[in-house]
């Protein structure tokens, strides 16, 4: 059983290709996975690069809100409010 291509989930997630991150998703990509060389989830990764509806997206489908992202060191709530998404925080908090 294929569970869909956990770099291509991550790098879409980054791009802010919803459709493609939704696209993993439903393969079967674990939306708390977390990027084996850049030690980050795809939710903070979003988050810090300014991806709102990827965020929110992966809110919807499951994202855990207070895991702590490895590498950064951050929660989705700490990077959201440092990125100023506010749907994001308002989301979160």
């Amino acid at each position: 059983m294929s569970h869909g291509d956990y770099k291509a989930f991550f790098a879409a997630a980054c791009a802010g290709d919803v459709a493609l991150v939704e696209h993993h998703l439903d393969a079967g990509v674990d939306v708390d996975f977390v990027h084996p060389e850049l030690q980050s989830t795809a939710l903070v990764a979003a988050i810090e690069d300014g991806r709102e509806d990827v965020a929110l997206l992966l809110l919807d489908r499951g994202a855990a809100p207070d895991l702590r992202s490895p590498l950064e060191g951050t929660t989705p709530l700490e990077a959201a409010r440092s990125a100023g998404l506010a749907r994001v925080v308002s989301r979160l908090g």
